[in-house]
């Protein structure tokens, strides 16, 4: 299946309803044109988890028609708590189901952003490791840090017993090890390009 693929926004089609992805632009002329470019390709909704910024009145004054979440957290390595996942999977699902798009981001894209994507695609039913290598192949430079708090979330939702939540997380762990990704890398690559 071919994913539409943006140029100017910071985001990634990960199936056709959901992308993830970075913010926008600090520069209010090229966070119009990104939100332009987010609204032509069919983005209904976005989820905003940064705690340090919040998009809430640019999106109402450019796209008003976008529905807007923002529920912040750190991207300190902490443990993300269930209700942030009740609520930012809460959002993302019913807008899906309505036949919405959702844009689940961050700052860079790179851990809170693919993780809410991550706990969205496994409400709706997908694999781990499927869902965890369907985020990379959208987004490279994804890491996903919060994936065991969402499998946490999830198996505990579903009232699963904790060696199926073992055995996922292992699984989670194992993929880390066969991807090889350096987050550290990827961050400071990211933060050259912003500047």
């Amino acid at each position: 299946m071919s994913l539409p693929s943006l140029r100017h926004a910071n985001a990634h089609f990960v199936t056709p309803q959901l992308l993830v992805g970075g913010d926008l632009s600090f520069d209010q002329s090229m966070a119009a044109g990104q939100l332009e470019e987010l609204v032509a390709a069919g983005v209904t909704h976005i989820v905003d988890v940064r705690v340090e910024a919040n998009d809430a009145d640019l999106v109402a004054e450019l796209a008003p028609e976008v529905g807007y979440l923002h529920h912040g957290i750190d991207d300190a390595g902490q443990r993300v708590a269930a209700d942030f996942f009740d609520t930012t999977v809460g959002f993302a699902v019913e807008a899906i189901d309505a036949g919405g798009i959702v844009l689940a981001h961050c700052h860079m894209g790179i851990n809170r952003g693919p993780s809410l994507g991550f706990a969205v695609l496994l409400h709706q039913g997908w694999d781990a490791v499927e869902a965890l290598t369907a985020i990379r192949e959208a987004r490279e430079i994804a890491y996903v840090d919060y994936a065991g708090d969402a499998l946490v979330w999830h198996h505990k939702r579903l009232g699963h017993s904790s060696s199926e939540l073992w055995q996922d997380l292992e699984r989670v762990a194992e993929w880390r090890r066969e991807s090889h990704l350096d987050v550290v890398e990827v961050i400071r690559k990211k933060r050259l390009e912003e500047r």
